[in-house]
């Protein structure tokens, strides 16, 4: 039983498999070749560049690069501010290592079940303020973060928004325009269902990103320096198209059902919740009562450590859970679970109630 959906989806719908089979089968290099093959490589990226804009709502506004990964989104985002940057302690690594190697920051606290203040990130701006980087949802506690109100803050100020939607992406509602969101950066593997290796920043024209690669771009081969348009800044080498067929027939797969999948998935959550509730010996992380959120729960068992917890439930259950500080320092730190960890649980649509019971009966019995 699979409940470790936060860290990738698992298995992938028979969509993307068939994707990337056909582009592995029919696509050659997309940079600037003139032959079929080539054609149908870059074909693909620009079907996948569109819908994405598209499903992120930013049709016509912003440029869609890939890349390996959010990590690598936000690097190359974070990096290109030059300006102070707030955040949260809710981030992720992602964000937190990249904001450290600024050297000009504030973080912003979260209380003891992980909730944000927005008025305590609007006192953090200061007049050399350059971004707001911020999570849209916890990878620990499941909780969402008010991204449109910090959007409009960001849009008051006249300073950049970027939000990491590794965990929101596919799941929660997104329109970068109605929220002044100047980069997207997101995970491709996670709930939009695409091939680990798979990520990409959605960027308004007005931010400009500094590259972290350079090298060959199948144009100005002459000139020393790589292309400075978008999304061809960002992007030098040779693309992942097979992976980024998956993650186009992965888009194609969630859009108009995201709200379904979500709801099956919370379902299946608020269930797990409430039967918690029944096992006087687990203690639950995070805002329970918040109504935005993503399935995920991260919970302790009484005199168990997340590492020995998560082991047993694989060994003798068969059950895939994520277990320790999930790349959140800080986050960890304001639950109070620096030191032990926690036991993270992240369903999909394509678990079912069944296997949810079968974990919550696991877990009586380790616990009686």
């Amino acid at each position: 039983m699979y409940f470790d959906s936060a860290a990738t989806s698992l298995p992938k719908p028979q969509c993307v498999i068939d994707a990337v089979t056909a582009a592995m089968l029919t696509q050659g290099n997309p940079s600037r070749g003139v032959n079929n093959a080539s054609l149908a490589g870059l074909r693909c990226i620009t079907n996948a560049r569109q819908e994405i804009a598209r499903f992120f709502g930013g049709e016509n506004e912003v440029d869609v690069a890939f890349c390996q990964n959010a990590t690598m989104a936000l690097n190359q985002a974070i990096g290109s501010v030059g300006k102070h940057i707030v955040t949260t302690a809710a981030e992720h690594n992602s964000v937190l290592r990249p904001v450290y190697r600024t050297g000009d920051y504030t973080i912003v606290p979260v209380d003891t079940k992980g909730r944000l203040d927005i008025k305590q990130v609007e006192e953090a701006i200061r007049p050399d303020t350059g971004a707001v980087v911020m999570t849209h949802a916890s990878n620990v506690t499941g909780n969402s973060y008010d991204i449109s109100a910090v959007g409009e803050l960001c849009r008051q100020k006249g300073i950049y928004f970027i939000v990491d939607a590794s965990q929101s992406a596919g799941l929660l509602p997104i329109d970068m325009k109605a929220m002044n969101i100047t980069a997207l950066c997101f995970s491709g593997h996670k709930s939009l269902y695409g091939p680990q290796g798979t990520g990409g920043i959605c960027v308004k024209p007005e931010f400009s990103i500094s590259p972290m690669l350079t090298g060959g771009s199948g144009s100005n081969t002459y000139s020393k320096t790589g292309p400075e348009e978008m999304p061809e800044r960002l992007e030098a080498g040779t693309q992942n198209s097979h992976g980024i067929a998956g993650l186009l027939a992965g888009v194609r797969y969630v859009s108009g059902n995201r709200e379904l999948f979500l709801n099956q998935a919370m379902e299946l959550t608020d269930y797990f919740l409430e039967e918690l509730r029944k096992i006087p010996s687990i203690q639950v992380y995070g805002d329970l009562k918040c109504t935005a959120r993503t399935p995920v729960v991260a919970l302790n068992a009484a005199k168990m450590g997340s590492s020995e917890l998560a082991f047993e439930l694989n060994e003798k259950y068969g059950i895939c859970v994520r277990a320790g500080a999930h790349c959140a320092p800080l986050m960890h730190e304001a639950l109070g679970t620096r030191d032990k960890g926690a036991v993270r649980f992240s369903f999909s649509h394509m678990n079912t109630m069944e296997e949810v019971e079968s974990a919550v009966k696991a877990l009586r019995d380790i616990c009686s």
